[in-house]
């Protein structure tokens, strides 16, 4: 794993999280693994929320060099996760898992605060 990826003093003004913010499975921290190899955009998965989608809010997963002033950095699954803080009041008690099914497969969030969610998984509402 690349040295950034291996923080071992946090950044100033970014706070170390635990699993019960965000979780990866080993399927899917495996996948991200991989992707982070192939995609070459930064060490660090970030897991945020954004508006839109056809229930009000989106998940959103992109690479990142570093993490970000106001981050909370959570490593699961051999995986550096950040979220920020405003994603993370969404994020709290979610799974993150992957599956290689050729339907219905791919990254799949369970998140214990969504109230409803699209067939497709990639958006909800609280």
């Amino acid at each position: 794993m690349p040295e950034t990826a291996t923080l071992t003093a946090l950044p100033e003004g970014v706070r170390e999280g635990n699993e019960q913010l965000v979780q990866l499975t080993a399927a899917a921290g495996a996948k991200a693994s991989t992707l982070r190899v192939r995609e070459g955009q930064g060490d660090f998965l970030r897991v945020a929320i954004s508006g839109g989608g056809c229930n009000g809010l989106s998940y959103k997963l992109k690479f990142v060099p570093a993490p970000k002033r106001g981050d909370i950095l959570v490593r699961t699954a051999g995986m550096p996760v950040v979220v920020d803080s405003k994603s993370a009041l969404y994020l709290k008690g979610t799974q993150l898992d992957y599956s290689s099914a050729l339907v219905a497969g791919g990254f799949k969030f369970s998140n214990p605060n969504a109230k409803a969610s699209c067939s497709c998984g990639e958006s909800f509402s609280v």
